[in-house]
């Protein structure tokens, strides 16, 4: 990437190489620690045979809770170019998962949208974000992208500085969920009720900010067609390393939090959907990101840079 910068909303002005990385912790060339079928997903997405998802190194969120910190961090990964994408993209889809899972792309979008072109799939292609991506950097993966399951993390302009060091989150999120349903229209659910097309927004409810998830679910049900998407609401929340600064952050969510949200949820106009009990919590659900399946089967053995 020649020019600085101006990928994402950071637009942070590095000029992102092999030496130079921007705000997201990565430079220009794709990085990739994991590409294997995963089980973690909603139902929709992981049906019986798994997702096929790409976990991408970096952030240009980096949440201080972040669960993949590990990786989000700029963390380890095996380098990509465009050829090495498409490769563990068709090498995904031949396993038989039942979508192509884009796990943390929004830094790599240019990459992404390089590889995907002409590469007939077969399957759908899931765009899973953290919601902040600009409405320019979306429309390059117009007819690229069937599914869009971006997080919804904040209405709550202060919480979004003080975690995601991000205060214009909530307006910037929620063009981008605009043109992410422009793009697809109304969900589409085959036979077996997996996810062929549109948007699942995903929230996860945050330790003492209940009032934050209300408000996310007014955003969405005032702003996109409640009854064309689909909403996951998440109580999977597990304090991890880093957060010690924010004492708030040292527990998981209460049933009386996770209660409060669930019946606001029940009473809303999000009709169809998901969510999660909050003893669904538990650092077993985060994926070892040790390489599998980046390099094909002979390769699998090769060392990830540092």
């Amino acid at each position: 990437m020649s020019a600085r910068c101006t990928l994402c909303p950071r637009r942070c002005g590095t000029a992102r190489d092999s030496a130079h990385f921007g705000f997201c912790g990565v430079g220009a060339r794709a990085v990739v620690c994991r590409a294997a079928a995963h089980f973690g997903e909603e139902p929709c997405i992981s049906g019986t045979r798994g997702s096929g998802a790409v976990f991408f190194a970096g952030c240009n969120l980096r949440c201080v809770f972040c669960q993949n910190h590990a990786i989000s961090r700029g963390g380890a990964g095996q380098e990509a170019d465009t050829a090495a994408l498409r490769d563990i993209f068709l090498r995904l889809r031949d396993q038989g998962v039942h979508n192509l899972n884009l796990v943390t792309p929004t830094h790599f979008s240019n990459v992404i949208a390089e590889a995907l072109a002409g590469l007939e799939l077969g399957i759908p292609v899931v765009w899973n974000s953290s919601g902040y991506e600009s409405v320019e950097q979306l429309r390059q993966l117009e007819g690229l992208v069937q599914v869009y399951m971006p997080d919804l993390k904040y209405a709550d302009r202060a919480l979004a500085k003080r975690y995601s060091g991000a205060e214009d989150y909530p307006e910037t999120a929620l063009a981008a969920l605009t043109e992410m349903y422009r793009q697809t229209g109304p969900f589409v659910l085959d036979e077996a009720g997996l996810l062929q097309r549109g948007v699942l927004v995903r929230h996860l409810i945050l330790p003492g900010a209940a009032e934050n998830s209300l408000r996310v679910m007014d955003l969405v049900e005032d702003h996109l067609p409640p009854r064309h998407i689909l909403f996951s609401l998440m109580s999977q929340y597990t304090p991890m390393p880093g957060t010690e600064r924010f004492c708030e952050l040292g527990r998981r969510i209460t049933w009386e939090e996770f209660a409060r949200c669930r019946s606001y949820l029940d009473f809303s106009e999000l009709k169809y959907g998901f969510y999660q009990e909050p003893d669904s919590a538990g650092a077993e659900m985060i994926p070892a990101f040790d390489g599998t399946g980046v390099c094909p089967p002979e390769k699998d053995k090769a060392p990830l840079r540092l």
